[in-house]
Order: C-alpha cells, then structure tokens, then sequence
C-alpha cells in the first residue's frame, strides 16, 4: 500500500462524518418540514452530491488498483503493450495450462504459445463439460475500477459470454490502463445497462459457510490480471 496515499477506510469515515455534521439532524423537531425536496432535472432525476468523477492521474489510477487486487489475493502481472504476448504466454506455461478457453477474439496474440485453444464462438459454443475439463480462461474487460479493484466484462468480443469465465479454474484478464476509471460512477458511464454485465472483484470467494472462507464457490478460485501499462515502466 502506497503510504502516501490516505487508507480508504479513513476516507470513507471522514466522509460519513461530514455527512452527518453538514446538514440539520434528522431527529431536530422542525427540521424535516424545513429541509426543501430537491427539483429534479428534465429527466426526472433527482440531483446528487456524491462524486462521479476522479482526481487521480493514471498513474495514481494504477498504484490504487494493483493495492486493491493484491487486497482480494489476485495475482497482478504488469506489463507494456510490447510485452503483453510475452507475459501472458509465461504466465500460461507458469501455471502448467494445456487446455485454453478463449472468447470468439482473443485479447492477445498468443504468437506460438504451443498449448490447446478453445475458442467459444456463436456458431460453436463449449459446452459445460468443455467449459468445466479446460485449465483456464483467457479474457479481456470492459473497464475496471481503481478504489473497489473491480473488472468488469460486458460479453464483447474480447470477453465472450459470462458462462466461459465462471466455470474453469482460472481466469486470466488483461486490463489496459486506459480501461481504469477510479470511481464506479465513472465505470457506469462507459457500459451499456442493456448488456449482461459481470462485476468481479478478486477469486470467488465466500465466508457463508461458518465464517470459513472457501474460495470457487461461485466462480474461479484463481483470478490473475495482467496490467498493461501505457508506458515503459511496470513499476
């Protein structure tokens, strides 16, 4: 974690507590008739104070969602867009992956990376069974959000339908950085509501089952995110 960069949940209380200081109490006698319902817009939107938009630059942007993915144990491979190839098919050969599910566009030229493709296609979907015998899925994003370190996939090209990237064990996500937004107001601006949307923040995991935390339960027990720079630098 950055040490210059204040702790989320500091920022989170003082937030709550300027909420609660900066307007009449709820409970003050007179105060409810005295507040003003707030107009709504020509679209019948009410107006709002929380933020939608961020302060941070790209790299602030980045440094914030590297500390949020290691905070969820996801595996975080930095890399330039010279090295994406590179990095993707060590990764690959790292984890032993033989058998690997792609979406009907792969998010990266595998060049000669010698293991089995499966490529989940319209015209030829995998099954189930396919689904559930391959090692690992392969996937690009629709965006990402820096302070919840949240991907999100929408089923384009890159990303293929929800059902690939919920039954194999191993999902593998390449994120540009400029897919990174640092709020989820602005995430929302950039998906369409009407797509099936999947929003994965770290493994599956659960702790429902007496508070014990058991990972796979929903989906992969094992999320690696390739980060793709927008310079030279990885750091």
């Amino acid at each position: 974690m950055n040490p210059a960069r204040p702790d989320i949940r500091e920022q989170l209380l003082h937030r709550i507590a300027t909420a609660l200081t900066s307007g009449p109490h709820p409970h003050t006698a007179g105060s409810v008739a005295a507040q003003e319902v707030p107009a709504k817009d020509q679209h019948g939107r009410a107006p709002h104070s929380y933020r939608t938009t961020g302060t941070l630059d790209t790299r602030e942007r980045l440094d914030l969602f590297t500390d949020r993915l290691h905070d969820y144990k996801a595996g975080v491979h930095p890399c330039t867009p010279h090295t994406l190839t590179a990095t993707v098919t060590g990764l690959l050969d790292q984890r032993a992956v033989h058998q690997l599910v792609l979406p009907p566009r792969s998010p990266v030229d595998l060049g000669d990376w010698p293991g089995q493709r499966r490529h989940d296609t319209p015209d030829a979907p995998l099954t189930p069974t396919d689904l559930d015998t391959a090692d690992t899925v392969l996937t690009g994003c629709a965006t990402a959000i820096a302070e919840t370190g949240t991907i999100v996939l929408d089923a384009g090209p890159d990303q293929g339908r929800r059902m690939i990237t919920l039954i194999p064990d191993h999902h593998i996500v390449v994120v540009h950085a400029h897919q990174i937004v640092q709020t989820i107001p602005e995430a929302l601006h950039r998906l369409d509501p009407t797509r099936p949307l999947t929003w994965i923040s770290g493994p599956s995991a659960t702790s429902d089952i007496e508070l014990s935390r058991v990972e796979g339960v929903h989906g992969p027990r094992r999320l690696d995110v390739v980060l793709v720079g927008p310079t030279d630098e990885t750091s």
